[in-house]
């Protein structure tokens, strides 16, 4: 793992720390505690692995085990305590089930995990507990039969209305009981083995192995598009019962609700929220809408509860990247590296411009600029120059989403040894989440996911830096002390420019990234490139992209050979570079972030068809719209630079 981060102070959002005066963070007023360099807080034991510099974790934050009521279906039987066990390294067991209801093929992790977090969808907690435990009163009746029998759709438009039917029975009057309370009985088993499973394989202080986080997913589904959110808890201070969309079916209930029983109600608890898949999600995740009639002050309360609440988005895992897309309603300037792992991109859709549709789980509906993380920045630089506050400064990470209670296997080869689905389009192992922290507590953890020090990749385990101020030195990339002079003279990935100052040059970025060291046997790709992304927007909505490579060339020679999988060509172990923005324009706000990419290595399609026998070869291998490579990456948290009047 790489070792480096910020010998200055360390900030969070909680604490009986000293509390400064409230500065602008991605134009939010915030108020930030400070503790001395290398402090504690006095509830916390130090790890005995404890860097004063930080150093890059890896994790999965978003996993279904058994208790969801998809993965059920899909016959994952493994519960909370077997997904962190995989996650720690050791062996589980997957479909096919045996005659007693459990799995039966032997499956493990090819590289353990630092941290993970169960989140189960909570929307059916107390119905799939109802309805499969064998002690229940309804077991055996007609709903608890028709929901636990076999899966075996005969294409996505059935096997989608059959998991709909399933899920809602489970909810049903029948199930829970006139006054629900069969439900929340059994929701309350339910959120009880989680606690339970997240505190009996945390690893405390002075060790530190492993870390996990209590969790669930909020599951809003609303006209079949995908408004999800996972909730992370700061520790094991939560409330009673996860708050689902049965109570707080829409975001900004959910996130009051949090605030009233969370961080109002429970004594030590902290909480955010992570958007998933915009990508399916008709424009829905991130169009700004307040309620009619509401006052500038009322939108700006509403903006500032969004910003608190949300500081991550996950913008790539299983059901393809939400990072861009070519050919966007009013967003101009060129990204040739946009169109990667598109879960969507063999549909014919309409753009929707500046509305908004439904029915992207359905691969139906427009799709929109907002369904991507990059337009969703804009457009709260957008927001921000209209009311003074951001909606969505937000970082970014990865996850798997996987539903078969096994976090972070997001090795090409291991989707095919995880399920052997066959190849397709968007459709992919998933990403990690790689958090600078301190060291691998949950206090440490959480604090990094609050000021957004954090990046995700499409699976490789990259160690990337970034880093903007006014005066870095171009010799930068040179120097043994780069992360100790990045914090010195600026901000990491996640945080706000300081205030300008000099009338005759832009912001200067650094950005730092080191190849994935792989396993035994199995080294990690080279690099190819290393890029900015800035982006800022118009008052008449029109997006402005500009993509430039800071170090290494995309025309390195690399490629790989689809009939071998093996890799060729010149790639780097290392890339550097120090970049000023020389079209800086100090009235204007604006956003920033990095992007990382391999040389091309084989996707698991290619992997799949390679070792197919000619005769057994899956369909998808012989439809030339399935690609047989892919170019992994990572992308950081950006940067804001916010005017000094604004």
């Amino acid at each position: 793992m790489g070792r480096s981060g910020s010998r200055g102070q360390v900030i969070g959002f909680r604490g009986r720390a000293r509390a400064l005066a409230q500065p602008r963070f991605a134009g939010v007023a915030l108020t930030l505690f400070v503790l001395a360099p290398g402090a504690v807080r006095a509830e916390q034991a130090r790890c005995t692995e404890h860097d004063p510099l930080r150093r890059v974790h890896w994790g999965d934050l978003h996993v279904h085990t058994g208790i969801s009521m998809d993965a059920y279906i899909f016959d994952t039987r493994l519960r909370p305590a077997d997904a962190y066990r995989f996650a720690r390294g050791e062996s589980v067991k997957l479909a096919p089930l045996d005659e007693a209801g459990q799995g039966t093929r032997p499956f493990e992790i090819v590289r353990p995990l630092d941290f993970a977090a169960v989140t189960d969808h909570a929307h059916a907690f107390g119905g799939v507990q109802v309805c499969t435990d064998l002690g229940s009163s309804l077991y055996s009746s007609d709903i608890c039969v028709r929901y636990r029998r076999p899966f075996r759709p005969s294409g996505i438009e059935e096997g989608t209305k059959d998991i709909v039917a399933r899920v809602d029975s489970l909810n049903s009057e029948t199930v829970c009981g006139t006054d629900k309370q069969r439900c929340r009985d059994g929701a309350r088993i339910v959120w009880q083995e989680t606690r339970k499973a997240a505190a009996d394989y945390n690893d405390e202080a002075p060790s530190c192995k492993f870390t996990t986080f209590v969790a669930y997913e909020h599951t809003q589904t609303r006209d079949m598009t995908k408004l999800h959110r996972n909730v992370i808890f700061r520790n094991e201070s939560v409330p009673e019962l996860p708050i689902s969309t049965n109570e707080e079916p829409e975001a900004v209930g959910l996130w009051r609700a949090l605030e009233k029983q969370c961080l109002e109600g429970v004594e030590g608890c902290d909480v955010l929220a992570i958007p998933h898949n915009p990508n399916l999600s008709n424009g829905q995740m991130f169009t700004i809408e307040y309620p009619e009639g509401s006052t500038r002050a009322e939108q700006v309360e509403l903006a500032s509860l969004r910003a608190r609440m949300e500081p991550v988005v996950e913008m790539m895992q299983q059901k393809g990247e939400s990072e861009c897309r070519s050919g966007l309603w009013k967003v101009l300037g060129v990204d040739e590296d946009c169109d990667f792992e598109k879960i969507r991109s063999l549909d014919v859709a309409e753009d929707c411009q500046d509305g908004k549709g439904k029915g992207a789980l359905a691969k139906t509906g427009c799709y929109s600029r907002l369904d991507y993380a990059r337009y969703a920045l804009l457009e709260g630089l957008r927001e921000a120059d209209r009311i003074g506050v951001n909606p969505y400064p937000f970082g970014m990470i990865a996850a798997t989403d996987i539903h078969s209670g096994t976090p972070g296997p997001v090795e090409e080869t291991e989707l095919i040894s995880l399920n052997g689905r066959p190849p397709a389009v968007g459709t992919n192992p998933g990403g990690l989440a790689a958090v600078w922290a301190e060291e691998n507590s949950r206090e440490s953890l959480f604090s990094a996911l609050r000021r957004r020090e954090v990046y995700g990749t499409s699976g490789p385990r990259m160690t990337v830096r970034f880093f903007g101020g006014w005066n870095y030195p171009k010799g930068l990339c040179g120097s043994a002390a780069l992360a100790d002079a990045g914090y010195a003279g600026g901000v990491p990935m996640g945080g706000d420019l300081p205030p300008w100052a000099d009338a005759t040059s832009g912001p200067t970025f650094v950005v730092s990234a080191l190849r994935d060291p792989g396993v035994a046997g199995k080294p990690g790709g080279l690099l190819q490139r290393v890029q900015i992304v800035k982006g800022w927007a118009d008052a008449d909505g029109t997006f402005h992209q500009q993509v430039v490579d800071v170090a290494g060339h995309r025309d390195n020679g690399a490629s790989v050979d689809e009939a071998t999988c093996e890799p060729k060509g010149p790639g780097a172990d290392a890339l550097c570079g120090v970049w000023q923005d020389p079209d800086f324009d100090p009235a204007r706000r604006t956003v920033y972030y990095a992007r990382v990419l391999e040389n091309p290595s084989c996707r698991y399609s290619g992997w799949m068809c390679l070792e197919s026998n000619r005769d057994s070869r899956p369909a998808g291998c012989d439809d030339p719209r399935v690609p047989k490579q892919i170019q992994e990456r990572a992308w950081t948290s950006p940067i804001w630079y916010t005017p000094a009047e604004s």
